[in-house]
């Protein structure tokens, strides 16, 4: 038998020592061309000796270079043999698939890689074991005990029994949608995040709206804020911008959100009320923060009763930072506006609508995108300098406070269109995890108090709600942009690392993942609001925070008298439903402060017969106001520019009805884009008069009138013979009639009005002009009916109390 050489000796040497885990010899061993073990021995030891030291420590250290980070030491590897966990990971399977394509994080790619369409397919346990009976438990004989073996029925129900999640402790109602949002234009000049990098930049989103007090399983339509919260998913990583259909909020300091939110919840004695603010507890903590003056305002506008998620606007809240490329920074308010124009319920009509349909704008979002009506907003911004900041009377940093459009112009950046609904309500709607801290180079912070409390709020929710730290990995929070970092582990975790890597700095991996530096990674502004040389720590507020009221006075007084009386009739409500006198009198107290008008009528309707003193300020003098009376703060400000599209219509029919006119009326409707529909008696074939085909896809008793934005009432004598017997259509016309809506009668439908007191003039004796009677050429009863539906509401019509 030959002796072996000294090569392969040393060959066998070098296997033997590659093929160990706990130790190694004193020098890396030479490639060997055949055997893989010995190959990444020797090249994890090249890698290794490429960076005998950390380079970037001297960097580290200093004001000018902690401005400056500069990109980690990286050493490129001779193969990918060192970076690998296993040298077996060639030998794949159905399961293990092929190789890691290098540098791919492929845990985030589209949803596509989780939809499931089971078209066609058998029934399975989790486990892919195909389930041969579905109906019947494993029994000892057909009338015997059930087994414990019966893995099938185990599964099953251990499944069900746990698939609720905490829900949100706000913002638990919800309703959200896919989308884009397109730029306009560069913003190169204020900006480096990367949706607004070029015209035409295409970026995927997720929208969720929803109420805040309210529970999951609550109504749509309480008086409440609207959250409106964005995730971009943009290919530099996610950007949350998470807000509300209302610029401003309730408290300046984070410290206080538990407080305030407690205080609006139901009382905890009883549990009651569900998603309602007129009860002790809120009206007891906000009388006593009158901070929360200018917010209340709105809470108690229209603003607080969309009409629906499409025709209300969303703003950021906060102000924010811009940042470009040469590090410089401007300050921002980001604002949505609907392309559909701004619509709200009135108050009886938001409270039947909450009884009828408690999924009224879940509906309504998921009708439009179904239907192609796809919701449009625009994305503007207010941008002005820290100097600029510095001279305004109030302070950009309380989140009590606006400003005003006519101080600082919004600027139109680009369009959101949401065209697609979710796949499934919770795999996406329900565990989308936004966060206030999620934003993307070219965005940064300010140092709102308020906001500060959210950044680290929303992580630590999240992170309860969802099971554990890994949120980020469930496909709707998942990136669009490569996830490459050292987290590991934790419950559900989905993504699975190549390597035995786990730190930085390494030389292991090359140095890789390494920090990208100021020139591609996220760096904090340096410059936060001048504090005036006040560096200490100290629990305190800036002066400018004490004007409770002056922003509140210009919220009412740039509402329209309509507005005004509405607001009056909240507050009103609301304070009603207290039990408490002492906290209804502070409150009006502290709303004397905003507006004597207000306070005086609020406390006229509510039977005191005095006015209780002015409540205190918080400070005395107050910086005068750059602007007292601002039209962009009303409702009718921002019409809309998409006429009557999607509106809903009901056209009431009856067997007797003449079916011709009823029917042209629909055909030029739909031509505008609105959502007419036939609602009769009954569903199903109406017998008209003349002949004419038509089925009903609503009833009176199943579609109540206060579900509809207008209201066509069809001629027929026998049809209108017929609507009069059914009471439901008094209910239909009076509610229409009282909130103010449009309705149209044709011919012999006139006879309606009559039997539900509903005039075609107004109490001054003018004409409605919200009325229309088709009498005579129908075309030009369509066209009118068509421009008054253009105006979503007409209240001229309206009465405190309604006549009807």
């Amino acid at each position: 038998m030959p002796k072996p050489s000294a090569q392969n000796k040393e060959d066998s040497k070098a296997k033997a020592a590659a093929r160990n885990t706990d130790s190694a010899p004193s020098k890396a061993p030479a490639p060997s061309a055949i055997d893989p073990a010995v190959q990444k021995a020797a090249h994890t030891g090249d890698l290794a000796a490429g960076m005998p030291f950390n380079s970037n420590k001297s960097i580290e250290h200093g004001f000018q270079n902690g401005l400056n980070p500069q990109p980690g030491a990286t050493v490129p590897a001779t193969s990918r043999l060192p970076t690998g966990s296993t040298l077996s990971e060639e030998n794949g399977t159905q399961k293990t698939g092929s190789l890691a394509p290098e540098g791919v994080n492929s845990s985030i790619e589209p949803l596509d890689r989780v939809r499931v369409d089971s078209s066609g397919q058998v029934l399975t346990t989790n486990q892919g074991v195909a389930i041969a009976d579905n109906q019947n438990s494993l029994k000892y004989g057909t009338r015997g005990p059930v087994l414990l073996e019966d893995f099938i029925l185990r599964e099953k129900l251990t499944h069900f029994d746990h698939e609720r999640i905490p829900e949100r402790i706000v913002h638990a109602r919800g309703s959200g949608a896919h989308g884009y949002f397109e730029c306009y234009e560069p913003l190169s000049q204020y900006t480096k995040a990367a949706p607004f990098k070029e015209a035409g930049k295409i970026t995927p989103v997720f929208v969720r709206f929803s109420t805040v007090q309210g529970e999951r399983g609550s109504k749509d339509t309480a008086r409440d804020v609207r959250g409106f919260a964005v995730k971009f998913y943009t290919d530099e990583g996610n950007w949350d911008l998470v807000g509300n259909n209302i610029p401003v909020f309730f408290i300046q300091d984070a410290i206080k959100f538990p407080d305030l939110v407690h205080a609006v919840k139901p009382e905890p004695h009883h549990q009651m009320p569900q998603a309602a603010s007129a009860h002790d507890t809120f009206w007891d903590f906000v009388s006593l923060m009158p901070e929360s003056t200018h917010m209340l305002m709105w809470v108690m506008s229209d603003r607080a009763i969309p009409r629906s998620y499409a025709t209300m606007q969303g703003f950021g809240v906060h102000t924010f930072r811009l940042v470009n490329e040469n590090n410089e920074s401007v300050f921002v308010k980001f604002h949505w506006t609907p392309k559909d124009g701004l619509n709200s319920l009135v108050w009886d009509e938001a409270v039947k609508i909450s009884g009828a349909d408690p999924d009224y704008h879940r509906r309504d979002l998921w009708e439009r995108i179904e239907a192609g009506a796809f919701p449009e907003w625009e994305l503007g911004m207010q941008i002005f300098t820290e100097e600029e900041a510095d001279k305004f009377s109030f302070d950009i940093l309380d989140a009590t406070k606006l400003i005003p459009e006519e101080l600082v112009p919004v600027r139109p950046v680009g369009r959101m269109v949401l065209n697609r609904n979710p796949d499934n309500f919770f795999a996406e709607t329900e565990q989308v995890a936004f966060c206030t801290a999620h934003v993307v180079p070219g965005i940064d912070f300010s140092n709102d108090p308020l906001l500060a409390g959210r950044i680290h709020s929303y992580v630590d929710t999240q992170i309860t709600r969802l099971g554990g730290p890994n949120f980020h990995e469930i496909p709707i929070n998942a990136p669009v942009a490569q996830v490459h970092n050292n987290q590991r582990d934790g419950m559900h975790r989905q993504a699975i690392n190549r390597g035995r890597v786990a730190y930085e700095p390494n030389s292991l991996a090359g140095g890789c993942p390494f920090q990208a530096g100021a020139g591609q990674g996220f760096v904090t502004f340096p410059e936060r609001l001048k504090a005036k040389e006040e560096q200490g720590k100290v629990r305190g507020k800036p002066e400018k925070f004490a004007d409770h009221y002056t922003q509140a006075t210009l919220f009412y007084n740039s509402q329209t008298e309509p507005e005004k009386a509405h607001i009056a009739a909240a507050f009103r409500f609301e304070l009603s439903k207290l039990t408490v006198p002492a906290i209804r009198e502070r409150m009006i107290s502290s709303l004397r402060n905003a507006s004597e008008e207000l306070a005086t009528k609020v406390a006229r309707d509510l039977g005191m017969k005095e006015l209780p003193d002015r409540m205190p300020r918080a400070i005395d003098r107050v910086a005068k106001a750059e602007v007292t009376h601002a039209p962009s703060l009303s409702l009718f400000a921002k019409p809309g520019s998409t006429g009557i599209r999607a509106r809903k219509i009901a056209i009431l029919i009856a067997d007797g009805s003449i079916g011709a006119t009823a029917t042209q009326v629909h055909e030029a409707l739909v031509a505008e884009g609105a959502v007419p529909r036939f609602v009769a008696p009954r569903i199903g074939a109406v017998n008209t008069a003349d002949g004419t085909a038509i089925d009903a896809d609503a009833s009176l008793e199943n579609e109540p009138g206060f579900l509809f934005d207008a209201l066509v009432l069809a001629d027929g004598e026998k049809g209108v013979a017929a609507l009069k017997a059914d009471g439901h259509t008094m209910e239909f016309v009076k509610d229409q009639y009282r909130h103010c809506k449009t309705i149209m009668a044709i011919g012999e439908a006139q006879a309606l009005f009559d039997m539900a007191d509903v005039s075609p003039s107004l109490p001054s004796g003018d004409p409605d002009p919200g009325i229309v009677v088709g009498a005579g050429k129908l075309d030009s009863a369509i066209q009118a009916f068509v421009k008054a539906l253009q105006d979503h509401r007409h209240p001229i019509r309206e009465t405190d109390p309604p006549l009807v």
